[in-house]
């Protein structure tokens, strides 16, 4: 007899999150041992999801202390089992994470649930782990030896998602090929992002959701700070540029808390803050002063793992041909408004928001918003069931011919490809004469420069719609407005 959990129960507790939280579930249904790992960039919500989906079978949970020794952390970890297992008789002190699993492993059996699977759950695991811990090697013998023949989940996580791939998914000793399942756990999408301010009483339209979004992306941390009763400009300015706001200093916290060495990590996100369109391997070392080499590899990784930096590939070419996009908003809006600025709480973002480099701004976050919703995109377009490619164009211009750049490419098995226009306004578009003679030339050129056979759509993704001239009536294909890009809930 297995034990059937009540999913409903726990999906009415979470906002989105339903793929992941079905896998979860449907671990507590195996009739096997499993170990989960769980990891993503901080603050994305991987604990809340651990806790609230496997609240009525946690039997034990232990987390990290960063920069704690291992004589503080085992003596936490002894402070939780007797929390956990208060009847239990324990030794006076643990010494070793030998004895530590030993002593957990004598915890579960005596408090053992006949048919029901239990889970135990350790966080912060990069921060449990540290040099010469043993902590990974007990743990892989804790369950080689005895956990993966008991009716048990294993819940691993960390934040350091470059660390976890590394130390525990691909891991070459004790856990080798022992993870039977990971969740890489993203920010939330639009819809998501929508329905988590529903939650608090947060009823903005969709123009002020993606206005938000564009400042802190979809970390569920940050949207908790939307306050009822605020517009979007008062929430900003009172969470990020006064002197007491509650993101105010997220942007160091957010890179130490995640990487060893994190000053080269934010280097990397300053030089790709500089460059809208993106740049590749080759630009990022030529402008942010690092080393070629194993060095900077690990950092890209580790930046992509964390979601942070997003490789865009270039249309036809192979797949080392690609270019570095930095996607996490937060870090975008920080370094474009916030660094280096002395905040006096006197509505600088109202300010801000006036100037022209908040157009620029807006308009490369919104298409990043656009580049991370291309499924809903897709469905917009009714090809939501043909095999595309994501990808960018970019053709260097010289001294005779002008260079082209198209960021969002959809290139269709059904021998089509739409060349994406995305155009963040506060009112309807106005798609003038001029503009509608660029867009038709682009599109000609685009075709002359690929020698596609394939039609080509010229594609508009704004926010509201668009009043055409006579002239451009002709030239756009398909337009998408931004309430297209909240239908999908997870593009898993």
């Amino acid at each position: 007899m297995l034990f059937l959990c009540d999913s409903a129960r726990y999906k009415m507790k979470m906002i989105g999150r339903e793929h992941e939280i079905q896998i979860m579930l449907d671990l507590l249904n195996s009739p096997r041992a499993e170990m989960l790992v769980v990891y993503g960039r901080r603050r994305v919500g991987k604990t809340y999801l651990i806790k609230n989906a496997y609240q009525a079978n946690l039997c034990f949970d232990f987390t990290g202390t960063q920069n704690a020794t291992m004589a503080n952390q085992l003596f936490k970890f002894y402070e939780k089992l007797k929390e956990f297992f208060p009847k239990y008789l324990f030794p006076d002190k643990i010494n070793s994470w030998q004895e530590g699993f030993q002593v957990l492993k004598k915890c579960l059996i005596k408090t053992d649930i006949p048919n029901q699977k239990r889970v135990v759950f350790f966080d912060e695991l990069p921060w449990l782990a540290s040099a010469r811990s043993n902590f990974l090697e007990e743990l892989g013998y804790w369950w080689n030896d005895w956990a993966s023949q008991q009716n048990l989940v294993v819940v691993l996580c960390g934040s350091a998602a470059s660390w976890m791939l590394k130390k525990v998914i691909h891991h070459t000793g004790g856990l080798h090929n022992r993870v039977t399942k990971k969740i890489n756990l993203k920010p939330f999408t639009l819809s998501e992002t929508r329905q988590f301010l529903e939650s608090i009483n947060v009823l903005w339209d969709d123009y002020q959701i993606i206005q938000f979004y564009m400042a802190v992306g979809g970390i569920p941390t940050y949207l908790q700070e939307a306050q009822q009763g605020e517009t979007v400009t008062q929430t900003i300015n009172r969470t990020l540029f006064s002197k007491d706001g509650a993101l105010n200093n997220e942007f160091n916290n957010l890179y130490e808390a995640l990487f060893d060495n994190h000053q080269n990590h934010i280097q990397v996100i300053k030089t790709l803050a500089e460059k809208w369109s993106g740049m590749s391997r080759t630009e990022i070392i030529n402008k942010s002063g690092l080393n070629n080499g194993g060095g900077l590899t690990k950092i890209l990784e580790e930046l992509e793992a964390c979601s942070f930096i997003t490789q865009i590939p270039a249309f036809q070419k192979k797949h080392k041909d690609f270019v570095y996009r930095l996607s996490d908003e937060y870090s975008l809006f920080y370094l474009k408004f916030m660094e280096g600025r002395v905040f006096t709480g006197k509505n600088e973002w109202q300010k801000a928001s006036t100037e022209n480099r908040y157009k620029i701004w807006a308009g490369y976050a919104f298409e990043s918003i656009c580049i991370k919703h291309v499924e809903a995109i897709k469905m917009a377009l009714g090809i939501s069931g043909i095999y595309t490619e994501t990808s960018s164009y970019f053709h260097k211009g010289n001294e005779n011919t002008e260079g082209l750049q198209v960021d969002l490419v959809i290139d269709r098995a059904d021998r089509a490809i739409n060349l994406c226009e995305i155009k963040f306004y506060n009112d309807d578009f106005v798609m003038t004469d001029s503009l509608a003679t660029s867009l038709r030339q682009r599109r000609q050129r685009f075709k002359d420069l690929t020698n596609t056979r394939k039609v080509v759509f010229n594609t508009l993704i704004t926010t509201y719609g668009v009043k055409h001239s006579r002239e451009s009536l002709g030239q756009i294909d398909h337009t998408i407005t931004m309430n297209k890009l909240f239908v999908l809930e997870n593009f898993q």
